[in-house]
């Protein structure tokens, strides 16, 4: 085919498209500025010395090699690991335990509860953390207060390095299991009734169904829901940050018994100025988050084909 021809149909079918191109350029510009010149630019920084004032010093891998040894990044990545072991269960555990209640009641009962379970999904960041932070109060706070009214010694939940944990992980539970809720109450009534008036006819009791029905049928939604889980838990920021109080100089509590990885890297670019330490820490922590994805998408799939 001549080149001249070829020239013109490229140039027709591109006078047919004009109007799609169009259409989508400015996603592409914003995806261009805000999400691929920063992964583009985070990774060139990764790999320099640079204070975000001085031209950037090409140092090769020492960040990642800094990093790597640096005993605040074992406490954080220590802490984050079981962070997820423990509140990615129980957070989803509670999310399907309340979709199975609201899911039990109609009419108006029914989104009553939906809407005050989803409550705290909507609530700002800053405003959970000072509900949580008057409830952990050691001094007049509610949980001391009833743990007082059983003789109990008053306890500083967010200092006590036994507690911190725990304490962030209730928060966590609280404010993201009304979404959880919510994404498998959607699956709850994608449920044949079919399926659970067979189950009565042949004699299963509500937990028999939900073992042999509502969870089986559940799988594609349980599988994002613990994906989602364990993506937004493993960049874990603003509740630690805002109940241990912390500032870009000092963060992560008592003893860097909440410390993050996120924290961490948020404090070594805006609190020590090494933006090139923070955008290998980033990378490491991007890393970590599609390789555990991919591990689990890949279990997901090869269940399906079984």
């Amino acid at each position: 085919m001549p080149v001249a021809f070829q020239s013109v149909i490229i140039m027709s079918s591109f006078r047919k498209y004009l109007p799609h191109y169009l259409m989508i350029t400015p996603f592409m510009l914003l995806f261009v500025v805000f999400f691929l010149y920063p992964i583009i630019s985070g990774l060139f920084y990764s790999f320099h010395d640079w204070n975000g004032v001085r031209e950037p010093t090409f140092v090769g891998l020492s960040n990642y090699r800094w990093l790597i040894s640096s005993r605040d990044f074992s406490r954080a990545m220590t802490n984050l690991c079981v962070y997820l072991l423990i509140t990615v269960p129980i957070g989803i555990f509670a999310a399907l335990g309340l979709a199975l209640l609201v899911d039990s009641f109609t009419g108006r009962w029914a989104n009553f509860f939906r809407n005050a379970y989803f409550l705290p999904v909507v609530l700002p960041a800053f405003l959970a953390a000072t509900i949580w932070r008057w409830i952990y109060a050691p001094n007049f706070g509610l949980l001391n207060m009833i743990l007082g009214w059983f003789g109990i010694p008053a306890v500083n939940f967010l200092n006590d390095t036994g507690t911190m944990m725990y304490a962030l992980i209730a928060v966590d539970v609280w404010v993201s299991a009304g979404f959880n809720m919510v994404i498998l109450l959607a699956g709850l009534k994608n449920i044949p009734t079919e399926l659970y008036e067979a189950a009565r006819l042949d004699g299963a009791n509500k937990w028999q169904q939900i073992i042999h029905i509502t969870l089986p049928m559940l799988g594609p939604v349980m599988f994002f829901v613990v994906t989602y889980s364990v993506i937004s838990a493993m960049q874990v920021f603003d509740k630690p940050w805002l109940l241990t109080g912390s500032s870009f100089t000092e963060y992560g509590g008592r003893r860097g018994a909440l410390l993050f990885p996120v924290m961490d890297m948020m404090g070594q670019a805006f609190g020590e100025l090494k933006f090139g330490l923070a955008s290998a820490y980033g990378f490491i922590l991007t890393t970590a988050i599609v390789a555990v994805t991919a591990v689990m998408y890949l279990l997901g799939n090869r269940k399906e084909t079984k």
